[in-house]
């Protein structure tokens, strides 16, 4: 893909950052989310796993210096995989998450308690070879738990040097103020895209606030398209994908999104990470926010 007249002239008058300052870190906005890298439902050995180690050794060769995965991903196999392929990572930041056991395929059970949270990031500790988690994250607050004793034993973490920064997934803007009374709250992982911006409310907190968001699911299993039709005639102005208009969206809807698009296949990869050299106009970006979802 090459920049049209159209994405040069708006370079000239829109400014979209690349970057984004996780703590001292900084990071490509545009990253990556191995989730895909695994079986069926999410559960085992991904069906190609050269392919998928390819993908991953690519990342670094592209500029992507940010992967997000999570304990509960095989579960285990896309940290291990991660290892692999990438390991000592060098300048690439690897944040995982906790808080989720896997009973099977596409069955994910929430247990927040402090000591099964400490087993689950010691073990991807040493899963990834690791000595401190850059970004650690909460996988999802276990409502069985007060969310004070679950933020306790993840601050208690930090103290300890095992995790740098900390972050929450699927949460409400009480959960981040409430989480901010133990540790500072790095990041915030919610669903969001084009076709889903149920968490807008959370998204503004973060922007005002400076933590990253992280939205999962960003490109919704490309069926963006066919939710919002007036994507492939804005994709077809900026001789682009559908998929890379929506991750361009995402990158000019707030500078502290940091989209993780996933894949297993190294030209889908190499499609995804040429969104951030899009620049929508304003027009655009307005048509966008404004089309049925």
């Amino acid at each position: 893909m090459t920049l049209t007249n159209v994405q040069k002239d708006n370079n000239a008058v829109n400014s979209v950052p690349k970057d984004f300052l996780l703590g001292d870190i900084r990071i490509r906005r545009l990253g990556y989310g191995a989730m895909r890298i695994t079986g069926p439902g999410n559960w085992g050995e991904p069906d190609n796993q050269e392919e998928c180690l390819k993908v991953l050794r690519r990342l670094p060769e592209l500029g992507v210096n940010f992967i997000d995965t999570a304990d509960s991903y095989g579960p285990n196999i896309s940290e291990e995989l991660i290892r692999e392929a990438l390991y000592p990572y060098r300048d690439i930041v690897v944040a995982t998450k906790a808080g989720q056991l896997r009973h099977g395929p596409n069955r994910w059970v929430l247990h927040g308690h402090p000591d099964y949270l400490r087993q689950a990031l010691l073990l991807s500790m040493r899963r990834l070879q690791l000595g401190q988690i850059p970004l650690w994250q909460l996988h999802r607050i276990d409502p069985n738990i007060p969310k004070e004793v679950q933020f306790a034993a993840i601050a208690q973490f930090q103290r300890e040097g095992l995790v740098k920064h900390i972050g929450l997934s699927e949460v409400k803007i009480e959960d981040i103020v409430l989480a901010s009374q133990f540790f500072k709250v790095a990041t915030v992982q919610n669903q969001y895209n084009m076709g889903n911006r149920q968490h807008e409310a959370e998204l503004d907190y973060c922007t005002q606030h400076g933590i990253g968001f992280i939205p999962w699911y960003p490109l919704a299993k490309s069926t963006l398209t066919g939710h919002i039709p007036v994507l492939e005639t804005i994709a077809a102005k900026y001789a682009a994908t559908p998929n890379q208009i929506a991750l361009a969206w995402l990158l000019k809807r707030s500078p502290v999104i940091l989209p993780i698009p996933g894949t297993s296949k190294l030209s889908h990869l190499e499609e995804n990470l040429k969104a951030d050299q899009i620049i929508l106009s304003d027009e655009d970006f307005a048509t966008l926010s404004q089309a049925q979802h």
